[in-house]
């Protein structure tokens, strides 16, 4: 199983939210990264991908009849796909809102 951690997640996107506002990121005094947003936020997105992806993989070999995977194995990775999903999906909005602000400025 690909166990993806929820606090890596969790990271990436206060990194993305930090220089999404300019702010420097969470961990690194007075300096910000040289990142790429663009390239940070795809693979935020592959890491929530994965994260589904496992879920329904262990589902799916429940279903199949695999006695290695249980009731609570499902639940926990159903869980953590969830709410790496609702995480991106508010970042998203936050992005999506802030596009609209910049956007209904003054010239």
């Amino acid at each position: 199983m690909n166990d993806i951690n929820v606090n890596q997640i969790l990271v990436q996107i206060r990194a993305m939210e930090a220089q999404a506002k300019g702010l420097p990121e969470v961990g690194q005094a007075g300096s910000t990264s040289g990142a790429d947003f663009s390239a940070m936020f795809v693979q935020s997105i592959n890491a929530v991908n994965e994260t589904q992806k496992a879920s329904g993989s262990l589902k799916k070999r429940f279903d199949m009849g695999d006695q290695s995977v249980g009731m609570v194995d499902i639940a926990i990775a159903s869980e953590k796909s969830k709410i790496a999903f609702t995480a991106m999906k508010e970042v998203r909005n936050k992005l999506v809102d802030a596009y609209k602000e910049i956007m209904s400025m003054p010239v």
